[in-house]
């Protein structure tokens, strides 16, 4: 069962297999302090992963919360799943969420909830029955490796366990898109790479399509390098010539595009604010 909001109509227009996943046309934001995003252009093609770089104020974590339709562009058009967010109502774009994971950067965790229960607190609002909550909350712990922690409180737990259960969190809906607002940041070098681990997986299991946002250019880079082999179970380099999901990198500069395009190209540019990354 759903409740009304669940029910309401959202997306009208279903995209083509050609149509990007998510576009940004100009898109200008600003608040009391001034403008921020000045024209943001950008592309996120079905199961491509896309990483937003740029210096702290730039404008990544507005971007994740405009393709989430929390916030709304002051000019311009974000579209996401074939339809412009600015056209939806205020009901039609709490339905339009339930296709959307979104992974906060503090984890964003109700402490007076169990991690089942934060989990499942998406579902609880749909009245979805309860066996089939149980299963779906149990494959998202399942799938980040926390299964056993379903009774345990957010304050139980590591910080990168947190970030892990906000990661299930972000799946139990099976979305199609799943937006990451710096995943690793503040955690160590070991549990940061059991969290990209956890994106890679989740990436190339079930060919997800994501826009993360990182200062981490190592993140960046490992999500282009490597793959997760899942007849292995493990993490593996990206040869050249293997197939795979194509992960592209966006680096925003004064609220602007200022470089779009494959990591090799970033890696290799002689642009002396692109080398600030390279450093």
């Amino acid at each position: 069962m759903t409740n009304a909001a669940a029910n309401s109509t959202v997306v009208t227009t279903v995209p083509s297999a050609s149509d990007p996943l998510i576009s940004f046309d100009n898109v200008r934001l600003g608040f009391d302090e001034g403008e921020i995003l000045r024209g943001l252009n950008f592309r996120v093609a079905a199961g491509e992963t896309k990483v937003l770089i740029g210096e702290t104020g730039a404008g990544k974590t507005l971007a994740l919360k405009l393709a989430a339709g929390l916030l709304s562009p002051d000019s311009g058009t974000v579209r996401v799943l074939g339809q412009d967010l600015s056209t939806l109502t205020e009901q039609q774009l709490y339905a339009f969420r339930r296709k959307i994971g979104f992974v906060f950067q503090e984890g964003a965790l109700f402490d007076s909830l169990t991690v089942g229960e934060n989990v499942a607190y998406r579902l609880r609002e749909d009245q979805i029955d309860d066996d089939e909550v149980d299963t779906r909350v149990r494959e998202a712990l399942r799938f980040v490796e926390l299964e056993h922690t379903m009774e345990q409180l957010p304050s139980d737990l590591s910080g990168g366990m947190r970030r892990r259960v906000a990661i299930a969190r972000a799946l139990v809906d099976r979305p199609a898109i799943v937006l990451y607002d710096s995943p690793t940041a503040g955690l160590d070098p070991i549990t940061s790479q059991t969290i990209m681990t956890m994106i890679l997986r989740l990436r190339d299991s079930q060919g997800v399509t994501s826009l993360l946002a990182t200062h981490r250019l190592q993140d960046a880079f490992g999500l282009a390098n490597y793959r997760f082999d899942i007849a292995a179970n493990r993490v593996v380099h990206d040869d050249a010539g293997a197939t795979g999901p194509e992960t592209r990198f966006v680096v925003l500069r004064d609220g602007e595009t200022y470089f779009e395009g494959e990591p090799e190209a970033l890696a290799e540019s002689s642009d002396e604010y692109l080398k600030l990354f390279l450093v």
